[in-house]
């Protein structure tokens, strides 16, 4: 049986270029399979947009890589001198509290807690990356202003760039256009991909958006109870795997052409 396997967590010594291979992942809670046989790898570079129904383990995904979950079995090996204090995670908005008075600097500064230990500040250097991101993602005019105070997009840019504090390997980002109008979805989604493209910055990203997922990532992990397609994007659109939103809708609509 899938559930009495034991789960590992590998740091991968040996010379493999991947950063993430996951093997025979179970995903569940107390006992109960959500989703299974969940096999992929990642590499440097790599820009996986993870896509599926409600409910088939996409955040459950999310905080197992982190570390933060327990699979019910299977294995995941990091690579690459990768270790889960090393990923920058940014949460889904519903998860976030938006009222939290803090600055912005005092906020994006924290992403660097992770690598800190018991040491309660923060190096020159740090201090210093801090400054870049935050012009890089237009947010240094207001560092020293209230986080509860800016929109929901300047909010997202606080975050992702709290994220991007925390490493220059791999970003987790679950839903990170939630809730936001189309000109700032755009923003971020050009945001998100620049650091992909020019600072090689991997990328790991759960999407209900099919089609900002085939336009941007490199390849697509298809979730349902179990994977139904893992591999690059042109592959994923020559199945016709993208057109997955379209059939559940018009199924919903009794088959009928949507309004």
């Amino acid at each position: 049986m899938a559930n009495e396997k034991k789960h590992t967590r590998i740091l991968n010594k040996n010379k493999v270029s991947a950063q993430l291979i996951v093997k025979d992942l179970v995903l569940g809670y107390e006992g109960k399979v959500v989703s299974k046989d969940i096999n992929f790898q990642i590499y440097k570079g790599n820009y996986l947009c993870i896509v599926g129904e409600n409910g088939t383990g996409k955040s459950t995904l999310m905080k197992t890589l982190l570390g933060l979950r327990s699979p019910l079995s299977g294995s995941i090996e990091y690579g690459d001198n990768l270790t889960s204090k090393r990923i920058g995670y940014l949460p889904q908005q519903t998860l976030v509290q938006k009222d939290f008075p803090a600055s912005v600097k005092e906020i994006v500064m924290t992403g660097f807690l992770g690598n800190h230990g018991f040491l309660p500040w923060y190096s020159r250097d740090e201090k210093r990356r801090a400054e870049e991101i935050m012009e890089k993602f237009g947010i240094a005019d207001f560092r020293n202003k209230c986080y509860r105070y800016l929109s929901g997009g300047q909010q997202q840019r606080v975050l992702l760039a709290r994220a991007l504090c925390a490493t220059e390997d791999i970003l987790l980002l679950d839903e990170p256009v939630s809730g936001l109008d189309p000109k700032v979805t755009y923003e971020m989604y050009e945001l998100i991909d620049k650091l992909n493209k020019e600072e090689g910055i991997t990328i790991i990203m759960v999407s209900h958006d099919i089609d900002a997922s085939v336009k941007y990532a490199s390849h697509i992990l298809h979730l349902a109870h179990i994977p139904i397609f893992f591999g690059t994007k042109d592959n994923y659109m020559r199945q016709g795997f993208h057109l997955w939103k379209t059939d559940e809708a018009m199924l919903r609509n009794g088959g009928g052409i949507l309004d």
